[in-house]
Formats: structure tokens, sequence, C-alpha cells
């Protein structure tokens, strides 16, 4: 897993890049943290382009910064998902809390 990010017009833009599951799940949580307690972005958008997979520990992941950003009321978008990783939002319902932008 690798993340890429950058802050532009308060908002926080995030790439994941490779596979979001069980053995990057803690990496990638620690990452998103750190990125996060900066707090000098009104949003976040995540850009799941080069995301190749992910798994139910990788949507525990995103579901547990969401709740983090939630309670500083910063909205977090999705964008770029491939279609496996567009499946998962729309089973799980992830794309209410979690909205795709183009």
């Amino acid at each position: 897993m690798n993340i890429k990010s950058r802050v532009y017009n308060n908002t926080l833009y995030i790439m994941l890049v490779g596979e979001l599951d069980e053995y990057s799940a803690s990496y990638t949580r620690n990452c998103l943290d750190t990125l996060f307690s900066s707090p000098n972005f009104k949003q976040v958008i995540i850009d799941l382009s080069e995301l190749e997979f992910m798994d139910s520990t990788g949507i525990g992941v995103l579901i547990g910064r969401y709740k983090k950003l939630k309670s500083a009321n910063i909205p977090i978008y999705i964008c770029n998902p491939n279609l496996h990783i567009e499946k998962i939002f729309k089973m799980t319902g992830l794309y209410e809390i979690m909205p795709k932008i183009s």
C-alpha cells in the first residue's frame, strides 16, 4: 500500500495505491490518522483509481476514518473506484456516507 496526499483549496486529496486488506490495514489506518491530525482542510477526497483490491478490513478502515472526520464535520468523498470496489461500495451502502464524485 502506498498513500499519496496533498492539500489544495482547503481539500485534502488522498490517493490509495495497491491493496487495502488485512495486511495493509494497520499501515493505512495510521497514515490516514496522521494526515487527519493536521486540520488544514475542510473536506477529504479519496481517489481510488489506483486501488486494486479492497476487502472487509479495508471497509472497516474507511468507516473508522469517516467516523473520526464526521465528529469534526469534515465530509469524505470517493472518486474513481474500479468495478470491484464500486460494487463493494454499492452493496454495503458506503456511498450513503461517503458519496461518489467525478
